[in-house]
């Protein structure tokens, strides 16, 4: 299958229109599943990525003893206190979410940035996979989580009547599909076929596959080779996802389309910091600065 393009003129018109007459319950709940004992600043920037992208509500789900360190370094963001053990959650924590998710009835779910392969947080990240009724962006250890119990969880996915972007890099794929192969297009290709969910095959020239859809980044270099680029990558796809749905509905198709929004976004950022702080010096922090300039230049084109 030949991969187009993602190009300025592919993006126009994706962005959501802010109306003056609205609030932030217009512009979509996120919450994002995330964070543990010496990963909490995962869980800091996919929640500062997804308000910055224009989330109109975001929640953080963390363990409760990381908490604290979320709230004071993201206080525009809410938090919800999960069970833990030594500091990653419980398996516990999974029931606590979907009791959680049924009184406030967020619109979508970004889970695994941080979120560690200690104690029972795999076990917790595929409950939650399995057991909560929203779409779902699945990034960072929730994929290593499913490549850990890759039998029972990756059918499911298949049958799973909400929408599933799937974010992995080259080590996270290959451990998904249980291979040595390093050709990244027929591996996205391979995911998507068993999962049926949105593949972002991150790396040079990003890719993304949906149904009938298969499409290759032109922005992003090595400034984003750090880390912590890639939960700003998953925390703006789910900010973008957040709006885009809110009104046609969150479908593969808006999901698809929040996903090369946000690669082109991300990269942009990233090539945008590097003319100023050079590759090198980018931090992932850093590239939300520069996320205003990078969406004017879509709106103006």
């Amino acid at each position: 299958m030949e991969m187009e393009k993602i190009t300025l003129q592919k993006l126009r018109g994706l962005i959501v229109k802010r109306d003056k007459n609205s609030h932030k319950g217009d512009y979509g709940k996120v919450l994002i599943i995330a964070g543990s004992k010496g990963m909490s600043g995962a869980a800091i920037l996919a929640g500062k990525a997804a308000l910055k992208a224009g989330a109109g509500l975001v929640t953080v789900a963390c363990p409760a003893s990381e908490r604290a360190v979320i709230t004071a370094a993201l206080p525009e963001a809410m938090t919800l206190p999960l069970s833990d053990k030594a500091g990653a959650p419980s398996l516990k924590a999974a029931g606590e979410i979907s009791k959680w998710q049924k009184i406030k009835k967020y619109d979508l779910a970004l889970i695994g940035p941080g979120l560690s392969l200690l104690k029972e947080a795999p076990l917790f990240a595929i409950e939650v996979i399995r057991k909560l009724k929203i779409p779902m962006i699945i990034d960072a250890d929730a994929l290593n989580a499913l490549a850990l119990h890759r039998a029972a969880a990756l059918p499911r996915l298949r049958a799973s009547v909400f929408p599933r972007i799937m974010t992995p890099h080259l080590g996270e794929i290959k451990r998904l599909l249980k291979t040595d192969s390093s050709d990244r297009k027929n591996l996205a290709l391979k995911l998507f076929k068993e999962t049926g969910a949105v593949v972002i095959m991150k790396g040079d020239k990003t890719m993304v596959k949906a149904e009938n859809n298969f499409y290759e980044n032109t922005t992003g270099g090595p400034a984003l080779g750090k880390g912590g680029s890639g939960d700003v990558l998953a925390g703006l796809i789910a900010g973008l996802w957040a709006q885009s749905g809110r009104r046609p509905g969150y479908n593969d198709k808006t999901a698809f389309e929040s996903s090369i929004l946000g690669v082109y976004l991300h990269g942009l950022c990233g090539d945008l910091a590097s003319k100023k702080l050079t590759e090198r010096c980018v931090l992932a922090g850093e590239l939300l600065d520069f996320l205003p300039a990078a969406y004017r230049r879509i709106i103006r084109k």
